[in-house]
């Protein structure tokens, strides 16, 4: 992966410490620039009048998605501080717990595959929908896992079956973008659905990005963005990816009635609801990169490097070359990326996620550079806290981590190949447990050379 992208000028001299500690430095900074409270609050504030003259519309807020109780917090609290009352609203979020306001409503979505709690979530939103006037403002406050987290299927498609695709995608290693392409078709709210129920009310999307680009058709499946995809599009999309056979064949079924016009097409661009939008506030990965490189700078490290490249395709072949870049790296040096990788599993497979498939990939391609490795470490890790189904966020990696996990009695080469790298790294001590962070704006990956 080539080492070019936006570099410091020299400041000084980095202080001693390890690698490690370095990185999950860097790491520490990056969260706080993806926090969503102080995004929202600022969003918020540029959408409302002052507290001298509040607006006369009733207020809304839907808050969907891995970072969704932190956001709507904000939202409250902004509206509190300029006298702006609160109709009502909703937060789908991974967990509940506090609720901000008497008159929001919250639940606990299922994720990364929907469940029953999801389809409780989208009834919910449908009936706070039924209570939003034509006059209204709605506050859309959207972050990576509201695909899930709010899923339900569209009408005359069973939940199993929407279940069985989203854990067909989830599997195919397909990127973000042609997951969504395919997913949203399907969801009640997504592919601008919600956006056309809430119409004409003025919806203001307030939007932390977890897809690299921060394409609004793809973030939490687009619940207010339309739908550039047709249904032929989509059926072809599904052949040429080779599901067709995966995909259950209600849904097959299901689009061929739309390209019959048996059932309406997706929202488009000249529907109503999309005729006069806001400017939607959205905050993604770059603004985390420009933070860990600030703090690397801070730090005295030179060159700092955030690499133009994001990371995508392939967790493994990805790690292997995070490795080379770092390899290239000089003593003093940093380079940082952002984006997200995918791995196509199998029928049989183990426990891990992308993050840590990238680590353990870099640290077998470390460990074969031998002594020309000295001095490196990475740190691959997803911002929300949870890397695929387990409770590490990603992993912090160096020369030494194979010699590790072989010292444990595990073969580390056998456990990549199988999908199997939670256990190899636990023993390597090498996972990185942060906790869920309350947002999600991609991954990072640090790689320091000390």
């Amino acid at each position: 992966m080539p080492n070019h992208g936006r570099q410091s000028t020299p400041l000084s001299i980095p202080s001693v410490r390890t690698g490690a500690v370095t990185v999950r430095d860097l790491f520490a900074a990056s969260l706080i620039a993806a926090d969503p409270t102080s995004f929202t609050a600022r969003a918020i504030r540029l959408r409302l009048p002052s507290a001298r003259s509040p607006s006369s519309r009733q207020t809304w807020i839907i808050s969907l998605g891995k970072a969704a109780s932190s956001m709507a917090r904000a939202a409250v609290h902004e509206m509190t501080e300029r006298n702006q009352p609160l109709a009502g609203g909703i937060i789908v979020a991974p967990t509940v717990s506090h609720v901000p306001h008497s008159s929001l409503i919250a639940i606990a979505g299922d994720h990364p595959l929907p469940g029953k709690q999801s389809a409780l979530a989208a009834d919910a939103l449908h009936d706070l929908c039924d209570h939003v006037r034509g006059d209204d403002l709605v506050f859309v406050l959207i972050s990576g896992g509201a695909s899930s987290l709010v899923a339900a299927p569209v009408e005359g498609i069973a939940h199993n079956d929407l279940v069985a695709l989203c854990d067909t995608l989830l599997r195919s290693g397909l990127d973000i973008g042609r997951v969504n392409a395919i997913r949203k078709r399907f969801l009640r709210w997504g592919a601008g659905r919600l956006a056309t129920r809430l119409a004409p009310a003025r919806v203001e999307q307030i939007v932390l990005s977890d897809v690299i680009g921060d394409n609004l058709a793809h973030i939490g499946s687009g619940p207010c963005t339309p739908d550039p995809c047709t249904a032929t599009d989509v059926r072809r999309l599904i052949d040429e990816t080779m599901l067709a056979e995966q995909v259950p064949a209600s849904l097959m079924r299901y689009l061929d009635r739309v390209m019959k016009g048996e059932h309406p097409e997706t929202p488009k661009p000249d529907a109503p609801a999309f005729l006069f939008p806001g400017v939607p506030a959205v905050q993604g990965n770059g603004g985390v990169l420009d933070a860990g490189a600030l703090r690397a700078r801070v730090l005295g490290f030179e060159p700092v490097i955030i690499v133009s490249e994001s990371l995508v395709g392939e967790a493994q072949p990805v790690g292997a070359r995070v490795a080379s870049a770092a390899l290239a790296l000089p003593r003093g040096g940093v380079a940082l990326w952002g984006g997200e990788t995918t791995v196509t599993l199998g029928a049989s497979h183990g426990n891990g996620g992308r993050c840590q498939e990238l680590a353990l990939s870099a640290a077998i391609a470390l460990q074969e550079a031998g002594n020309a490795a000295d001095g490196i470490s990475i740190l691959a890790a997803g911002t929300d806290g949870r890397d695929g189904p387990t409770d590490a966020a990603g992993a912090i990696i160096d020369s030494f981590t194979v010699s590790r996990i072989m010292e444990a009695g595990i073969d580390p080469r056998a456990s990549l190949a199988r999908h199997d790298t939670y256990e190899a790294l636990h023993l390597g001590g090498a996972l990185l447990k942060t906790g869920m962070t309350g947002t999600n704006v991609g991954d990072v990956v640090i790689a320091v050379r000390t």
